[in-house]
């Protein structure tokens, strides 16, 4: 499985589309993907399983978002202000 995401990493453009999110307005991908790569990161530090996987989410949302949000959520997330549940 491992060697399937490192292959798609590789080949990594930008975002590819998904269904979850048909209309041309994509924040609320940007949203998504930007919590999942933090649960991702979670979930398997807790483990102690590498992160490899969670990129894939990472590479995602950077191609989505504009980094001034990127730069709040992280701010946020240091403060402990952070509105989403990781």
């Amino acid at each position: 499985m491992a060697e399937d995401i490192k292959a798609k990493l590789e080949q990594y453009r930008t975002a590819p589309f998904d269904a979850r999110f048909p209309n041309q307005n994509q924040t609320r991908n940007c949203w998504s993907n930007y919590l999942d790569y933090h649960r991702c990161q979670k979930a398997l530090d807790a483990k102690g399983i590498d992160t490899t996987p969670c990129e894939w989410y990472r590479r995602v949302y950077k191609s989505l978002c504009p980094m001034a949000w990127v730069e709040k959520w992280d701010g946020q997330r240091e403060d402990g202000t952070f509105p989403g549940k990781i």
